[in-house]
């Protein structure tokens, strides 16, 4: 990835900060936003549910770099556990427009110089509540399948310009956010239940983030890969 720049959203921590770093170990130049500092690399503070924030970031990146060849749409946030009766507009919103309005967004402001170049990488990170459902997750599962959706569009899309559009969607994987909205204890109970007998480790979707954005993922697009332990099929 020499000399390719990378754009990491939500790169301060968890799965988001160990794509930043695969990247830059494979020779891009990273540069990560979130609303939590970071030092590691060139980081704005934006927070996805706002455009004009997701905008400037895009331009602060170019700005600093003078363009971006690959977007990893990875911000968002886990929700609560909630039956579909408890889920509030409030909570609804907040994980529609974190997880889909941003990607949407990011995508809208960082696709107009790959098109220009004629070479870019768009990776979104979904879920595999995505792909299996989940009880008591519908506004998450909801939001985060919502991220195919437009992935497949724009793989058509931009097909012409030499950009391809990819998915990402990992099981539960033990990050400080997963913490906090299930516990430990409940992702010991979970991990049982993989074919492969545990979770993913936090850096593993980072191997499959770094191959859609190679040269050798050139001829996927419109695919979903998941690093799920077996827990979730797709057809790739």
């Amino acid at each position: 990835m020499n000399h390719r720049v990378a754009l990491v959203t939500g790169g301060a921590s968890g799965i988001g900060a160990e794509i930043a770093r695969l990247l830059a170990a494979r020779g891009a130049q990273v540069a990560v936003t979130d609303l939590d500092p970071c030092n590691e690399f060139f980081c704005v503070k934006a927070d996805n549910r706002k455009v004009a924030e997701v905008r400037g970031a895009v331009a602060a990146v170019e700005k600093q770099f003078g363009r971006i060849d690959i977007l990893v749409n990875n911000a968002g946030t886990s929700g609560r556990s909630l039956p579909l009766e408890q889920v509030d507009e409030r909570e609804f919103d907040d994980l529609l427009d974190t997880h889909v309005k941003g990607a949407f967004f990011y995508t809208q402001a960082a696709v107009a110089g790959m098109k220009a170049r004629r070479w870019g990488r768009i990776i979104s990170i979904s879920s595999h509540f995505a792909l299996v459902g989940a009880p008591n997750a519908s506004h998450y599962a909801g939001a985060k399948a919502a991220l195919h959706g437009l992935t497949r569009a724009w793989a058509l899309e931009f097909a012409r310009y030499g950009i391809t559009a990819n998915l990402v969607a990992p099981a539960l994987t033990e990050t400080p956010l997963t913490l906090r909205s299930v516990g430990k204890e409940e992702l010991d109970r979970r991990a049982a239940n993989y074919p492969l007998g545990r979770l993913p480790e936090v850096a593993e979707p980072g191997y499959a983030v770094a191959w859609l954005a190679s040269d050798e993922a050139a001829m996927v697009t419109a695919q979903t890969i998941s690093p799920s332990g077996g827990i979730a099929i797709v057809g790739y």
